[in-house]
């Protein structure tokens, strides 16, 4: 349990830009959620941070500019290649008489970006896409704040080949916790992590109560404002599973000593508990900026990167165990980690096609994971011994998703049919 890809008691040094003066950072995903969060913590630092290049999907191409020109980046990279005259378009608009920065277009250009000359890459890009620019950044020695968890996932033993010691920093709220929490004490006195949970809107709910929820019921997450794959991940738990894979990859904690518990008000993020009986939890207000300064800055804290508790008020913290049988998505994430090889990158992509599915009408909320499970038995298990390719993990989403499409489309007929049927 020592040298772990994301250890606090180790200190890596990114090769470049380690000295004196504010931090230069690289954020792909600029454009998002953890994006926009990161540019304010920026603006709101310019002593420490300093951000060289941005980069996005495409479809906000005057939100991308306008941060271009606010942070005066030399880079800006847009994935989809026909946006990239919208974007010349909207930073002349920006820039007026001034010259451009560079623009790289592409689905590689994220990549690319992802190896340019900086302390830090954060990426906050959503999706396996994330993977390529993850192990870019890691090849250039660039310290990565990773909230990019299905890069990790889908790509663990590619990061871990590469990634040296320390050099990833957690962004995802549960790791930063305990990222934040392993500093109590050696890693040989570590007994157990403990993933929390919100419980998302559904929490309390029976399986069979759950059947008939609908796509606005899930995406209305009770604490966190998210895009929509990442609020139905909530809702059925999926996300949930994929930090317990997340941690057992990031800390090399064995699965069955991560626990997984529910606490709605999302005040602990996560906790870490010692074999001299201690717990050690970190405690924020639900807020991204303050894992965001964590991943940023580390290993130095960002004054007011984000709000405190106010201790005058009263408040209660509740804990409940997680309903297994009503959320099987944690367990069914523990047995692909488990597994190993491309099954995780066919778990998540798969449920990435069940999302889409039923946010369209064409799968019930509890086919999602059912789904998922049917796909992941199909796909088996990977042959022992067999060495991970950025090609293997590409081949099999690609296999994951089309599967789980054909599933969804034969649910959806059979749904169709018995609804039919009960109206003659």
């Amino acid at each position: 349990m020592t040298d772990s890809l994301a250890d606090p008691h180790l200190r890596y040094s990114a090769g470049i830009h380690a000295g004196g003066g504010p931090r230069e950072i690289v954020i792909l995903g600029s454009t998002g959620s953890i994006g926009t969060q990161a540019i304010d913590l920026v603006l709101r630092n310019p002593d420490r941070f300093t951000v060289t290049g941005l980069s996005a999907a495409g479809g906000r191409v005057a939100l991308l500019a306008e941060q271009a020109h606010r942070l005066r980046v030399r880079t800006v990279a847009v994935a989809q290649a026909d946006k990239a005259p919208a974007l010349r378009e909207a930073l002349a608009e920006q820039y007026g008489s001034e010259p451009l920065p560079e623009i790289l277009a592409g689905p590689e250009a994220a990549t690319e970006l992802a190896r340019s000359e900086c302390h830090t890459v954060l990426n906050g890009i959503t999706g396996s896409i994330g993977l390529a620019p993850t192990l870019a950044a890691l090849e250039a020695g660039r310290t990565l704040a990773l909230a990019n968890k299905e890069s990790l996932i889908v790509g663990g033993p590619l990061v871990k080949a590469i990634a040296k010691p320390g050099q990833i920093i957690p962004v995802d709220s549960e790791h930063a916790a305990l990222f934040q929490a392993l500093l109590g004490g050696a890693r040989s006195e570590v007994r157990k992590l403990v993933v929390t949970a919100s419980g998302g809107p559904f929490r309390g709910r029976t399986k069979a109560e759950l059947a008939s929820v609908t796509p606005q019921d899930a995406l209305a997450h009770p604490t966190w404002s998210m895009g929509p794959v990442i609020t139905i991940n909530s809702a059925t738990l999926v996300n949930k599973g994929l930090e317990v894979i997340e941690a057992h990859l990031l800390y090399d904690i064995p699965f069955e000593r991560i626990e997984v518990v529910v606490h709605p008000q999302s005040y602990v993020h996560s906790m870490v508990e010692f074999t001299d009986g201690s717990t050690l939890a970190q405690a924020t207000p639900p807020d991204m900026r303050g894992p965001i300064a964590i991943g940023l800055g580390w290993p130095d804290r960002v004054p007011d990167a984000a709000p405190a508790f106010d201790w005058s008020k009263a408040s209660t913290w509740e804990f409940f165990p997680l309903d297994d049988d009503a959320f099987p998505s944690v367990g069914l994430a523990r047995h692909v980690g488990s597994l190993g090889g491309t099954a995780p990158a066919v778990f998540n992509a798969a449920n990435e096609e069940c999302v889409d599915a039923f946010l369209s009408g064409h799968l019930p909320f509890n086919g999602i994971v059912d789904t998922v499970a049917e796909v992941v038995a199909e796909h088996g298990t990977p042959a022992a011994g067999t060495r991970l390719t950025l090609s293997d993990v590409l081949q099999a989403e690609t296999w994951a998703r089309a599967r789980a499409r054909e599933l969804a489309a034969r649910t959806a007929a059979r749904t169709a049919q018995a609804t039919s049927e009960a109206r003659a």
